[in-house]
């Protein structure tokens, strides 16, 4: 699932590249077939070295209503489906507590 095609000649041989995905926490499901995805990644400060935390927040589409807030998804990049919404969720890695 994970894999990115890199080079163009791996581009070339499975006919398009491969759509990107990202595994978040779903901070809102108050929509219909809708959800709010926070992802979290580290990037390392320029001058001081230390890693730092940054948050991105994508809406995501649940065709099923099936996640709640709290869980932990794949989403999968997707044709525009709204305004704002470009991913859809793939599957629910990890159920809230």
């Amino acid at each position: 699932m994970t894999d990115v095609a890199t080079t163009p000649q791996e581009k070339k041989e499975s006919g398009r590249a491969q759509r990107k995905t990202k595994i978040g926490k779903v901070i809102s499901n108050k929509m219909q077939k809708s959800v709010v995805v926070s992802v979290e990644r580290l990037v390392k400060h320029p001058l001081y070295g230390k890693y730092v935390k940054k948050t991105s927040t994508f809406m995501a589409h649940d065709e099923n209503n099936d996640a709640k807030a709290g869980d932990t998804i794949l989403i999968m990049e997707t044709r525009p489906m709204s305004a704002r919404k470009r991913w859809r969720l793939v599957e629910i890695l990890e159920r809230a507590k």
